[in-house]
């Protein structure tokens, strides 16, 4: 009983930490869901999160810790944020323009490219990463404190406002607490529910994914789809290996390879939220309170805090078996996922 009255008096506590790690896998998730839409199953999204991540910690360090320090001035906050940003997105849209030439121009195994773009990924993080450790001095040494506290940054007028109305409910810091990017992830979400089903090119998109024979006939430029939205979905999932090193980790670099366990999750996300951009905000969120409920729950052995560790991946086995069985078309993968397209054979 105390246990359990601990956990609902620290619930607003644990939902706000829910959101901050949600917003990791939510940016993987969108990214895969726009991929898997145009029918390529791309497994290498924990990859990818590696790359995003290196690159936009590599960048702003090389510009606030090199350039600026040997400059002798002070490193200007919007360039780092920008810098940041565009360094993610080139670098992650790279590695879904590598998956893409292989799986669609060379027609190589979906999923054995994907499993090989994470492997890669990882490897290229981790390589980059400790030489940036060296760079700095040892390891732990890496900082982009000026980059890190801007993705942080909040408005604490705007918390105070909000809380002084709610009291113990905390909602101005519940809903205001965190940097913009916990923000951009929604609205991406948004967006791409906007593109992908009131618009005629998204609808276009979605038709490749379903029938890609059809759609070539229909006159679709099958191959240009792919790549264009295979590409700016990796761009996508990168930014959740930006948000994870910029606002999780507050500017630094760990090789302990929670990147990978994370962008594992933004898969399984993906299914747990049936495909569906809007689904898939509430869906990261449960699987944080999900994932860290053990931090609010006295008295749990090692054994019980890996068991809810497990829970968002167990939900999502509900979660198809319960598709599975209802056998609902708007619930099930597009139709030609993960299936390699010849246009000879149309």
């Amino acid at each position: 009983m105390n246990g359990l009255l601990e956990f609902l008096t620290s619930f607003p506590t644990l939902l706000h930490s829910a959101v901050i790690f949600g917003t990791v896998i939510l940016f993987g998730a969108l990214g895969e869901i726009l991929t898997e839409k145009g029918g390529n199953l791309n497994l290498g999204v924990p990859g990818i999160m590696y790359m995003g991540g290196i690159a936009g910690l590599a960048s702003t360090f090389l510009y606030e810790n090199v350039y600026c320090a040997n400059a002798g001035i002070t490193p200007n906050t919007a360039i780092c944020v920008i810098l940041c940003l565009v360094s993610t997105f080139l670098a992650a849209a790279l590695g879904g323009l590598i998956y893409s030439f292989l799986t669609i121009t060379l027609r190589t195994n979906q999923n054995v490219t994907g499993l090989t773009l994470t492997i890669f990924g990882a490897g290229l993080g981790n390589f980059f990463g400790g030489s940036l450790n060296k760079l700095a001095g040892g390891v732990g040494q890496v900082n982009v404190n000026v980059t890190s506290e801007a993705f942080r940054a909040y408005s604490t007028k705007l918390v105070d406002f909000f809380d002084g109305f709610t009291g113990k409910l905390g909602l101005g810091t519940l809903l205001f607490s965190y940097g913009f990017l916990t923000y951009v992830a929604i609205i991406i979400a948004v967006a791409i529910w906007f593109f992908l089903d009131k618009t005629r090119t998204g609808l276009s998109l979605r038709s490749v994914g379903e029938n890609t024979a059809t759609a070539d006939a229909a006159g679709i430029p099958v191959t240009k789809y792919k790549y264009l939205a295979t590409c700016i979905g990796a761009g996508i999932s990168g930014f959740g290996g930006t948000y994870y090193v910029m606002n999780y980790i507050k500017g630094t670099w760990e090789n302990q390879g929670t990147i990978e366990a994370l962008g594992w999750l933004a898969v399984a996300l993906v299914i747990f939220a049936t495909w569906k951009p809007l689904r898939s905000i509430w869906g990261a969120y449960l699987f944080g309170i999900l994932y860290w409920a053990y931090n609010y729950i006295g008295g749990l052995n090692r054994s019980t805090i890996e068991l809810f560790k497990m829970l968002p991946y167990v939900f999502t086995l509900l979660v198809l078996i319960t598709v599975s069985l209802r056998r609902r078309k708007e619930d099930q993968p597009p139709a030609s996922l993960g299936l390699p397209y010849f246009r000879e054979e149309r």
